[in-house]
């Protein structure tokens, strides 16, 4: 994997998700095919994915859906992201833990592309924390088209 690590100010101009819902702190590596995220945030009583003051672990998905769209712009040589639309999630599965905002240390985000064209993208991600595996599955992406 190729470095080097970006901080979340870095992160935040090169994803389409602004303020508070930029949710990845580091990307500590990446290469043509794979990209290594952390994130911070999710114990924070602030964090904007939280409902009645818990963050579910399905909220993991936005996570990896971030890493994906980090890798996909450092991929277009530093280009910011555009918004794009999640098309499908599959072979989804929760390792067992509920929530989130529970898990000390930071979480893992980790995303390999297994497809990339112009019109979008699919990855296989996973979310860790505390040593296992948290959150794992497959999401497809579709991106407007470029004028």
């Amino acid at each position: 994997m190729l470095t080097p690590p970006l901080d979340r100010g870095a992160i935040a101009r090169l994803v389409p998700h602004g303020g508070a819902m930029c949710l990845l702190d580091r990307a500590l590596a990446w290469d043509a095919e794979t990209i290594a995220c952390e994130a911070d945030g999710h114990r924070d009583p602030a964090n904007p994915l939280r409902r009645d003051g818990r963050l579910p672990a399905i909220c993991g998905v936005e996570y990896a859906l971030q890493a994906m769209a980090l890798h996909g712009a450092l991929l277009a040589g530093g280009a910011a992201q555009p918004a794009g639309y999640l098309s499908s999630l599959r072979d989804v599965s929760l390792g067992g833990t509920a929530r989130l905002d529970t898990l000390a240390g930071p979480l893992g985000v980790r995303a390999r592309a297994l497809a990339a064209e112009a019109g979008g993208f699919i990855y296989r991600f996973e979310v860790e924390g505390e040593g296992r595996t948290l959150l794992a599955g497959q999401a497809a992406i579709i991106l407007p088209r470029r004028a």
